[in-house]
């Protein structure tokens, strides 16, 4: 095993050690049972000090493709190849490009340009408000810095976010409200309550990649539907009913990532008939709620937590550093939820939970996501317009929130456009990272909060030359030419 730290990458040397490794163990010459260079030993070979070598053999135990011998050092785990394979890494190209992809998205500002991210801009997040929430926290409930929250959540806070979802149509009360470490928790709970190995779950197409991978972790059947521009396929989910019992099904309902569309109401109506006819739950996904300024149909609001498990959060507007997402779901289901909670994680984070509380009390995320929403629409709109004039197609017109789907028309694969943006000093994602079994795809996410900056511009301009793979040199330039 050999590693090369580069320290004018930018990346982590933790994460530069804990990519090399899964590389080095997917590639099959790590056989299991196979001794790791002691922690002394490595930070000798890389020439760095042993902190980052601690941290990232930690993680590697963590996932599963290590494990720690009292007395005796690090191994390849025997469990490490088969837990890769779970999670859809056996292709080392492809989970290269996933992993650089990731960490892009958390390099240091002034570096390429992040068009793909998921995230907003931390010039457009409330950074004084949120400071001044967590100095308020800090003099005025020491406590929260050092205690454990309650298992289900801040009581304070529980009763916030079910005013903030009674305006949906939700009638929930807080005891039907369980905390969460962020989205990504709430569904990694609900995967575990849910659903066992060998089971199937419909998932969108295009869709969440995060959620792809983790159902993979625990051995679910994902079977993509679909994403159109209302909302899943109803006549291609009907008739992968017949084929599979899911035992739930997964809808991002506003602001779809990555297409930016909302499911229409007849479409909600079908598939709350469909989950009665054919017993399954429907996890809907709501983490872009606050982007919204006018309430669309949700589906929790039509079933009333019936057969639907809501999700949503603060994350993705307030702060990703925070962590606070929610689960909405029946009495048991929450009970039985934050059960599983405590035995994976304890409990959240009070601190956490008491600045994002003390942000809504004091009515400062309302006034922020007033300016968020307009900027947000500001953006949108310069971009669809930037994008058209430049000879883009658009999935659909973006109903609201961060994100246009689109691609050049006469472009296959959106690996060329990868490719094309990396020189104009951007990073974006191929298509199919968005897609359930990472199929090819002509379409990329963009951020239209990213979208203004001159390096965006200069790529939709140039990416609009590019020639198709396989062309002859300058074929399609000479064709344009003539239609133009």
């Amino acid at each position: 095993m050999k590693i090369e730290i580069d320290r004018t990458s930018g990346v982590p040397m933790t994460e530069q050690l804990v990519t090399a490794m899964e590389q080095w163990i997917r590639s099959r010459e790590a056989h299991a049972g196979a001794k790791l260079p002691s922690i002394r030993q490595l930070a000798h070979d890389c020439d760095i000090s042993r902190f980052p070598v601690i941290e990232a053999y930690d993680r590697l135990v963590s996932l599963g493709l290590i494990e720690s011998r009292h007395g005796s050092g690090f191994y390849v785990s025997g469990r490490a190849h088969a837990a890769l394979d779970r999670c859809g890494a056996s292709d080392p190209r492809r989970a290269e490009e996933e992993s650089n992809y990731i960490l892009a998205q958390f390099n240091h500002p002034g570096e390429t340009l992040k068009l793909g991210s998921g995230f907003i801009p931390e010039a457009w997040r409330d950074m004084e408000g949120v400071a001044q929430a967590v100095r308020h926290v800090a003099r005025t409930d020491p406590g929260s810095l050092i205690d454990y929250a309650t298992p289900l959540g801040n009581p304070a806070l529980r009763e916030h976010l079910q005013s903030r979802i009674a305006p949906l149509g939700i009638r929930a009360e807080a005891s039907q409200i369980l905390v969460t470490f962020g989205a990504s928790q709430a569904i990694d709970l609900i995967v575990r309550y849910m659903l066992r190995a060998g089971d199937t779950m419909f998932v969108e197409d295009p869709g969440y990649y995060n959620l792809f991978g983790l159902l993979k972790l625990h051995g679910i059947n994902v079977v993509g539907i679909p994403r159109t521009a209302t909302g899943p396929d109803i006549e291609v989910l009907q008739s992968e009913l017949k084929r599979h019992r899911p035992r739930a099904v997964f809808v991002n309902s506003v602001f779809h990532n990555p297409t930016g569309t909302v499911v229409a109401p007849s479409v909600a109506f079908r598939l709350l008939q469909l989950a009665h006819e054919y017993d399954f739950t429907i996890v809907e996904d709501d983490i872009y709620a606050d982007f919204q300024a006018e309430t669309t149909d949700r589906l929790a609001a039509l079933d009333q937590l019936e057969r639907v498990v809501y999700i949503g959060g603060l994350s993705k507007t307030l702060s990703s550093s925070l962590r606070i997402g929610f689960i909405a779901a029946n009495r048991k289901a929450i009970k039985d939820l934050g059960d599983i909670k405590m035995l994976t994680s304890i409990s959240g984070s009070q601190f956490a939970e008491a600045v994002a509380l003390t942000m809504l009390e004091r009515g400062a995320y309302r006034k922020f996501l007033e300016r968020l929403r307009r900027r947000m629409t500001d953006a949108l709109g310069a971009t669809t317009r930037t994008l058209e004039e430049n000879g883009w197609e658009l999935f659909a017109p973006p109903a609201g929130g961060k994100f246009v789907w689109a691609r050049v028309p006469h472009i296959d694969d959106s690996q060329q456009l990868v490719e094309c943006a990396g020189a104009c000093d951007v990073t974006i994602a191929t298509g199919s990272y968005f897609r359930p079994h990472s199929e090819p795809s002509p379409w990329i996410r963009i951020n239209a909060a990213y979208a203004l900056d001159p390096r965006a511009h200069a790529f939709f301009a140039k990416a609009r030359q590019l020639e198709p793979a396989g062309s002859e040199p300058g074929g399609h330039a000479a064709e344009r030419a003539l239609i133009d």
